[in-house]
């Protein structure tokens, strides 16, 4: 599909339905966008190419937005291959073109593509500018923002930022949906760990004049722009974004499951507000780490488990901890039928993590709910109610 950005920028990308896993490992219900520009001017650029299951879609609206012409420029900012795998494809049928990147693209492109000869490049630099006749081009290293190589590019005359994975998210663009929740998951999953990465260049992109956002995946953005780049800076600064309690568990027979449904109606007879629950075995991990990552409150249940803990819930914490998970309160539910141990494997796991507060308050099972454990609950409960108070 083409569409235009501006009267001088063309959008150029495609929509995958086909795809069940994004990189393997997020569902992706409504499928994926993989983004591409073209910038028309004195001389032309496009920016980014796209995924190999849709090259041929992609240099047939390439062709279209050109009419005919043959572009100047390739700008490669981002190496993955969702965005780079149709480079070999691009210079089979433009060969002259100059195919523009930072060191570290140019490593990659080699390992990417062994065989490849490019004809002609021009390695860029933090700051560097490239003018195109009334479009002037500045590049803005991002760093790990999530790989290595990855770059932005400001454009000035028309205020536009060309912002790589940035300001992404799952979903392909011919479906109606929010944007926040699949960013968020998008970002949580992808770019969580990269916190320290993105403050950076939100400060770099704090000094810009931006009017327009076009990212490599989902829509281009081109209205209240405080609202993304204010989320942006909460996600990247692990502050929780509201306040409320996610309640993640799993459960063998059936009593963990319980004690985790008994807290949450608990807490919604005390009035807190936002109460959301994962069975972690059966729900989309990533939505439960979103939602982690999303409220101010966390209570992880789980049973004992070859001295260990669930291996769904090893997994989810393993999934916090990665992206280093912080700044929330966390309350243990633990269930052993004759050796309760998952509390303190919990903790355990959870020790590197920065400024959570540990509730006062804890549960522990022995098999079945009972009167001691519906008390502890009820404990817990009133723990966190006030928290809300």
């Amino acid at each position: 599909m083409i569409s235009d950005v501006t009267n001088s920028i063309i959008y150029v990308g495609a929509n995958d339905h086909d795809l069940d896993l994004f990189e393997g490992q997020y569902i992706v219900p409504n499928g994926m966008a993989y983004n591409s520009y073209v910038i028309k001017d004195e001389k032309s650029i496009v920016i980014d190419t796209i995924d190999q299951s849709k090259t041929e879609e992609w240099l047939a609206n390439l062709e279209e937005a050109l009419e005919g012409s043959v572009p100047d420029y390739l700008l490669v900012q981002h190496m993955e291959p969702d965005h780079s795998a149709s480079i070999e494809a691009f210079l089979g049928k433009y060969p002259e073109t100059t195919v523009i990147g930072n060191a570290k693209t140019f490593k990659m492109i080699g390992l990417y593509f062994p065989e490849l000869t490019i004809k002609n490049t021009l390695e860029v630099n933090e700051g560097d500018t490239l003018t195109l006749g009334s479009h002037t081009l500045t590049f803005i290293m991002a760093p790990m923002v999530h790989w290595p190589e990855v770059m932005m590019t400001y454009e000035s005359s028309e205020k536009i930022l060309f912002s790589a994975d940035g300001f992404g998210k799952f979903g392909a663009l011919d479906v109606d949906e929010d944007w926040a929740c699949e960013a968020r998951r998008y970002y949580i999953g992808i770019v969580g760990r990269f916190g320290a990465q993105v403050q950076a260049v939100l400060k770099k992109a704090a000094a810009l004049d931006i009017q327009i956002i076009c990212p490599l995946h989902g829509p281009v953005l081109t209205e209240n722009l405080g609202y993304y780049i204010d989320l942006y800076d909460t996600w990247s600064s692990y502050r929780p974004e509201d306040k409320g309690v996610c309640i993640c568990y799993t459960s063998v027979y059936g009593h963990t499951k319980a004690a985790a449904l008994a807290l949450h109606d608990r807490l919604v007879e005390l009035g807190v507000e936002i109460v959301e629950i994962s069975d972690l075995a059966r729900c989309d991990m990533a939505e439960a780490v979103e939602d982690a990552f999303r409220y101010d409150t966390l209570v992880l249940a789980t049973t004992t488990y070859n001295g260990d803990i669930f291996p769904f819930m090893n997994q989810f914490i393993d999934h916090l901890v990665e992206r280093f998970y912080q700044n929330r309160n966390v309350a243990l539910i633990e269930n052993g039928s004759w050796g309760p141990t998952a509390k303190r494997v919990m903790t355990k796991k959870l020790e590197n993590c920065k400024n959570l507060n540990m509730l006062e308050n804890s549960v522990t099972i022995k098999a079945a709910l009972n009167d001691d454990s519906r008390a502890q609950i009820e404990s817990l409960a009133q723990e966190i109610a006030a928290l809300y108070a």
